[in-house]
C-alpha cells in the first residue's frame, strides 16, 4: 500500500557558529508536520516505537502515488526519473552465476558474519584498481551487508548513541537521517549552497562539531545533487575529522560512475602519497584507520539492487562492533549474490565502465535539451539537481503537478532536507532558491526518454499557467 507524505519546509539553512555548550541551533532538525509522520495504529492492545513513529516517512511512495493518478497513453508513456534504480540488468554471466548458486544446497547456509571471505578479499583489489595500487585495504578490513543502508545502519550503531550528534550535509539523502533519528541521535545539517554546486564546506563544519559528534556523513557522488566531490575537499574533511576526533563517514555507492578522477586518496598511506600535487596531499603519518569508514554497494555498478548487498571498510576497532552488530540484524548477507560475485569482479570492470560512459552521455543529453529557464544546479552518476523557473511555487507542488499532468516523475529537494519548527519565509529568502529545487535520475530512462521528458518541461511552462523566472 502506498502512503504519503505532504509537503515539507526546506531551509537550505545558514550556518551559525556553534556555542561551546552543546545547545541546538535553529537550523536543527525539528518535525513539524504530523501529517507527514506514520498514522497511529489503531486497534492495537500495545504501544508501538516513539521513535520510528516519529520518523518522517518514506518519500519514494509519495512520488509514485502522484503518478498513479495520471493516465498514460501510447503516444504520452509516464516518464520515470525519480528513484536511483540501474537501468539495466546486469550481465548474462552473473544472472546465469546467480541461478546456479541460488539452486545449490551448499549455498542455503550460513556465510561469516562479514561475509565470504574470497569475496572480501576481491572486493580489496578493486579498491586498488579504483584508488589506486598503493591503497592500503586488506579483506580483514572489510564486512559485507545486506546492502549500503544496512551498511550505514550498521556504522551508525557501532559508533554513536542516543544523543549524540552526527554531521550531514542538506540536501541529504533521506535514509541516512531517518536512520539517525530512530536511532535517537541528533543529525546536525551542513548547509550546502548552488553557487558553489552544492560541495560541502569544512569551514562550515567545522563550526558545527562540539563534544558530542561522534560522525561526518559524506555521500559522493552525492544522492540527491549528483556533486561530485573533488579529492582536495574530501582530503580536507579528512583532516578535519582527525583533527577534532571524529569519524569521517564516506557513502560511495556511487563511485564507479566517476570517469575522470580517482574518488579520493584516503586510502592511500600518507608517506606513499604523491608529494609533488599539492592539491591533496595529506600528511606524512596520514592512515585511513585513524579516521575514515567507507560505505559501497554492490547494487548501482553491477545492476543487482534486488539482491541486497554493500559493504563497509573499517578500522579494526570498529570492524569489532560491527561484527557484533551484523551479528544482530543480519547473521549473514545474502549468500548467492556474493557466490555469484567473488571470482568475477575484474571481468566486470568493462561492464562498469560502458555503463559509466552511458550515463555520463545521457546528463549531456539532458544538458543540451533542458529548458533554459530550467538551471542545473549541480548532476553526476545517476542525478541531476535542477532549478525550476516557477515563481512563488514548491517544488513539491511542482513535482505533484509534473506526475499527475504530464506523467513526468521526479523528488522535490523538500524531501532530502530538514523540516523546521523555525522556518520562516525570510529565512528562506536568505537562501538562494532553497524550495525551488528538483532531483531527476537519469539512471533508468534511455535517450528516448530523456527528450520526451525535456520537451514536456518546454510544454509545462505554458501550460501550468505560472510566472515563470526567465532571469
Amino acid at each position: 500500500m502506498l502512503v504519503g507524505v505532504q509537503e515539507r519546509t526546506i531551509e537550505f539553512g545558514r550556518c551559525r557558529p556553534r556555542r561551546s555548550c552543546p545547545v541546538r541551533s535553529s537550523i536543527v532538525f525539528q518535525p513539524e508536520r504530523p501529517s507527514s509522520r506514520m498514522p497511529l495504529p489503531q486497534n492495537l492492545f500495545f504501544k508501538v516505537s516513539k521513535a520510528v513513529h516519529g520518523t518522517s516517512l518514506p518519500p519514494i511512495p509519495q512520488a509514485y502515488k502522484w503518478a498513479a493518478s495520471y493516465v498514460p497513453t501510447k503516444s504520452r508513456p509516464i516518464l520515470d526519473m525519480s528513484q536511483g534504480v540501474p537501468g539495466l540488468p546486469p550481465p548474462k554471466s552473473v544472472l546465469d552465476a546467480l541461478g546456479n548458486y541460488a539452486s545449490d544446497p551448499k549455498s542455503c547456509g550460513y556465510c561469516p558474519m562479514t561475509g565470504e571471505p574470497k569475496l572480501r578479499d576481491s572486493l580489496a583489489r578493486e579498491i586498488k584498481h579504483v584508488y589506486g595500487c598503493d591503497a592500503d585495504v586488506l579483506g580483514d578490513d572489510i564486512a559485507l551487508t545486506a546492502g549500503c543502508n544496512m551498511a550505514f545502519v550498521t556504522a551508525v550503531m557501532s559508533l554513536a548513541d542516543s544523543g549524540d550528534e552526527v554531521i550531514l550535509p542538506v540536501p541529504w539523502y533521506f535514509n541516512h537521517q531517518m536512520t539517525l533519528q530512530m536511532l535517537g541521535v541528533t543529525t546536525v545539517p551542513l548547509p550546502t549552497y548552488s553557487k558553489e554546486g552544492f560541495q560541502p564546506s569544512p569551514e562550515l563544519c567545522e563550526k558545527l562539531i562540539t563534544p558530542k559528534t561522534k560522525a561526518i556523513v559524506l555521500v559522493s557522488p552525492n544522492n540527491p545533487t549528483g556533486a561530485v566531490y573533488r579529492p582536495a575537499l574530501i582530503a580536507s574533511f579528512a583532516s578535519l575529522s582527525k583533527k577534532h576526533g571524529v569519524a569521517l563517514i564516506i557513502d560511495e555507492t556511487y563511485r564507479d560512475f566517476i570517469t575522470n578522477d580517482v574518488p579520493h586518496h584516503l586510502f592511500v598511506p600518507g608517506h606513499l602519497q604523491k608529494t609533488d600535487c599539492k592539491e591533496f596531499h595529506l600528511p606524512e603519518d596520514w592512515s585511513w584507520r585513524d579516521t575514515f569508514i567507507h560505505l559501497f554497494s554492490f547494487s548501482k555498478s553491477y545492476c543487482v539492487p534486488g539482491h541486497r548487498l554493500g559493504a563497509i571498510i573499517a578500522p579494526s576497532g570498529v570492524m569489532d562492533q560491527v561484527k557484533t552488530v551484523l551479528d544482530c540484524l543480519q547473521i549473514c548477507p545474502p549468500r548467492p549474490i556474493q557466490l555469484a560475485l567473488q571470482s568475477s569482479l575484474p571481468d566486470l570492470r568493462p561492464f562498469i565502465q560502458e555503463n559509466a560512459r552511458a550515463l555520463a552521455h545521457r546528463h549531456e543529453l539532458f544538458r543540451s535539451l533542458l529548458p533554459k529557464t530550467w538551471r542545473i544546479g549541480s548532476q553526476g552518476a545517476y542525478y541531476a539537481f535542477v532549478r525550476h523557473p516557477f515563481t512563488g511555487i514548491s517544488a513539491t507542488e511542482v513535482c505533484r503537478r509534473m506526475a499527475t499532468e504530464t506523467g513526468i516523475v521526479t523528488l522535490p529537494a523538500a524531501f532530502f532536507s530538514p523540516e523546521t519548527k523555525h522556518a520562516s519565509t525570510q529565512a528562506l529568502d536568505a537562501y538562494e532558491h532553497g524550495d525551488q529545487w528538483v532531483r531527476f535520475s537519469v539512471a533508468n530512462v534511455d535517450d528516448e526518454r530523456i527528450k520526451a521528458v525535456c520537451k514536456r518541461l518546454h510544454e509545462i511552462e505554458s501550460e501550468f499557467g505560472w510566472e515563470v523566472d526567465a532571469a
